[in-house]
């Protein structure tokens, strides 16, 4: 009964309209339900009415318990068709709409000539109005259904039992008769097709309202992300218009140094051309005195008369005494050596750091400075060797305030198996020349500040001071520049900021060599607390966590809160480690070794040279030469502070840094003999 149009006969559903109604609301029923006195009611409606006592409100039957209520399927069904009944009525459709709705034309199934008026749901056959007059004037019909001509009236009819299909099986999803209902559906639960389809059509409208939501938000987000480009649009605009504001008054800046660099040319070469002309003016008056005084001479030698010629006199000029010189005249001079000196150390500095990547550019120019990038927050600026934070902005630098370079670039190989010099990188420092000596002793004698004896060359002459020769070439007087190296200061450890060695042991850990993370080349003690480099690899089985390029080795425990103290003891501080480590460090890449990534901060001895590396940046340190280092790791405030341990502990370095997840403690080891061993800590 889900389609079915009900014609507008005296028998039609729409002249029960009273019958279908509940006597409690006078509305259509809604999930009809019969009591056992055999009225019908909306089941809300008579829940309603049910509270203390149970009866009938049309005829007051008493029940004694409350009866089960169930619902009247077919009155269901019949109340569904009213209400669809009533809804096309009310809609009007007319004209061209019902043209356009009307079903294709359905033929008498008796005289199979002309168009069925009407189908009988009973007979389940369509007739004329010839052939209908039974159903319309005969008693015996009058209780037969009629509705609109049905074209698929067989696709209605049970194959099974050739019944009106007016079930449907919610089980099984599919459209049941009566009989279908006893026998092989028993038991399922089911639903008029009209009810069915209400629910379809809920569904359906619900998907719809989904679909609507997500387009919706696709919408917003689109609409977002078109702003978000408008933004960034904005931004590199402004960005640029920076940029090149920077960069145009670097170009103002170097136009003016150029123009003042060839005005002293220009002026040194008047000064001498203006000496130059006077001299040879001067000697041009002279030419013509001694050409007087020859002509004298000349017309003497001529003379006849003896006796006028034994009593004439020839006397040569005072120039003749002075002998002629070519003067020292050339662009030598100290203004015009200074600004070309000044042009080419800052035009080799330029070439050396636009040779660096973006990134790596400030820590060139700013040494003692580095950029972290912290997890809540944009980057900010901290001291290599402090806690203290620097403002989040650095001020702009002026050009010619930039240090110059050490010195010529030296690319040197790397000791470390597969620990290339990367991009950014500072070069390691030449080493000494043979005169020198390459004893330890030698460059510890060396680097103290009041014994450097070494002199420098003709270049790091011109190139030590931008600021002097830009004074030079300005006429004024030169800077005298602070004496020691500021990159690589040697101060011995200031007594005042040592830590007794108890407060720090309070802390201590006991920390043991990881064995599936040691290089096959590291040879480890059987209580694991020494660690020692073979030049014959060790049979370790392969393993994920191993380090398979660097000769390192992690601890097996690793800290993520709290303070922890651990001390090591080398046998000698010759390219020996210690630091950190994430345990997502690489362990089988080139940039595995400590301190080339991003996941590891490290101190390293480099023969005599102390360096603190983290994520390919090296800073050289003051070498205190320990024996013994102590380690105290701070996880709340994120920092590791290095100590030279003797009688008391002496900090020579800390590292700043956020911490992502927990950090291990990590040793590289290269140079054969060269060992580590973690010391028992005791107060």
């Amino acid at each position: 009964m889900a389609a079915m149009d009900i014609d507008e006969s005296p028998f039609s559903l729409l002249s029960l309209e009273d019958e279908l109604s509940c006597s409690i609301c006078l509305c259509p029923f809604e999930c009809p339900v019969t009591i056992p006195c055999g009225h019908n009611f909306c089941q809300d409606c008579l829940l309603a009415t049910w509270k203390d006592s149970y009866s009938c409100p049309q005829c007051r039957t008493f029940f004694a318990t409350k009866p089960e209520l169930k619902k009247n399927t077919v009155l269901s069904a019949v109340v569904e068709t009213f209400k669809m009944k009533s809804t096309r009525t009310e809609l009007g459709l007319h004209g061209e709409e019902v043209k356009a709705e009307k079903e294709p034309t359905v033929c008498c199934d008796t005289c199979m000539q002309a168009e069925a008026s009407q189908t009988c749901l009973t007979c389940m056959a369509s007739f004329c109005e010839e052939h209908l007059k039974p159903h319309r004037e005969n008693p015996n019909f009058r209780l037969h259904q009629l509705s609109e001509p049905l074209a698929d009236l067989s696709e209605r009819i049970c194959p099974d039992h050739h019944k009106l299909m007016e079930l449907f099986c919610v089980q099984h999803g599919r459209a049941i008769c009566s009989f279908c209902l006893q026998q092989v559906h028993k038991g399922c639960s089911f639903t008029s097709p009209e009810e069915q389809r209400g629910l379809k059509q809920t569904d359906l409208r619900s998907k719809l309202g989904l679909l609507d939501e997500k387009i919706e938000k696709n919408k917003n987000v689109i609409s977002q992300m078109m702003n978000k480009q408008d933004m960034l649009k904005d931004s590199a605009t402004n960005r640029k218009k920076t940029l090149a504001a920077e960069y145009q008054q670097m170009r103002d800046m170097l136009d003016r140094e150029e123009r003042e660099a060839l005005t002293t040319v220009d002026r040194e070469q008047e000064s001498s051309q203006t000496k130059l002309k006077g001299l040879m003016k001067k000697f041009t008056d002279n030419v013509e005195k001694m050409n007087k005084a020859k002509d004298d001479i000349n017309s003497l030698l001529g003379q006849s008369q003896s006796m006028a010629f034994l009593q004439a006199s020839a006397d040569l000029p005072s120039v003749v005494t002075f002998d002629p010189y070519l003067p020292k005249s050339n662009m030598d001079s100290k203004m015009v050596t200074a600004a070309q000196a000044f042009a080419a150390v800052l035009k080799e500095h330029l070439t050396e750091v636009l040779k660096q990547p973006v990134e790596a550019r400030l820590q060139m120019l700013k040494p003692e400075l580095k950029t972290c990038i912290f997890p809540s927050g944009p980057p900010r600026t901290v001291p290599l060797s402090g806690f203290s934070v620097f403002p989040e902005r650095i001020a702009p630098h002026p050009l010619f305030e930039i240090p110059p370079p050490p010195g010529p670039p030296r690319h040197l190989r790397s000791h470390s198996p597969g620990a290339a010099l990367k991009a950014g990188q500072k070069k390691r420092p030449a080493k000494s020349d043979k005169k020198s000596g390459n004893s330890e002793q030698t460059h510890q004698k060396d680097q103290r500040p009041d014994k450097q004896t070494r002199k420098p060359t003709e270049n790091m002459k011109a190139a030590s001071s931008m600021e002097n020769l830009l004074d030079m070439a300005r006429g004024r007087p030169p800077v005298q520049e602070p004496k020691g190296n500021p990159e690589t200061p040697d101060i011995p450890p200031n007594i005042t900021s040592a830590a007794k060695r108890n407060d720090l042991l309070k802390y201590g850990t006991v920390l043991t060599l990881d064995p599936k993370t040691a290089h096959k080349r590291i040879i480890l003690s059987e209580d694991l607390t020494n660690a020692s480099v073979s030049d014959e690899p060790s049979n370790y089985p392969d393993a994920p966590a191993r380090f398979s390029v660097c000769s390192q080795v992690l601890t097996t425990k690793g800290f993520s809160r709290g303070r922890h103290y651990w001390e090591i003891k080398m046998s000698s501080n010759n390219f020996i480690g210690l630091g950190l480590a994430y345990n997502s460090i690489d362990r089988k890449g080139p940039a595995s070794r400590l301190g080339r990534n991003a996941q590891s901060w490290c101190v390293e001895w480099f023969n005599v040279k102390l360096s603190a590396w983290h994520a390919s940046s090296e800073t050289v340190l003051a070498n205190p030469n320990p024996k013994r280092v102590g380690v105290l790791l701070d996880c709340e405030e994120g920092t590791a502070t290095f100590y030279s341990v003797a009688d008391r502990a002496y900090p020579f370095h800390s590292f700043v840094f956020p911490f992502a997840e927990a950090v291990y403690p990590a040793f590289w080891i290269f140079s054969s003999g060269s060992s580590i061993s973690l010391c028992k800590l005791q107060g």
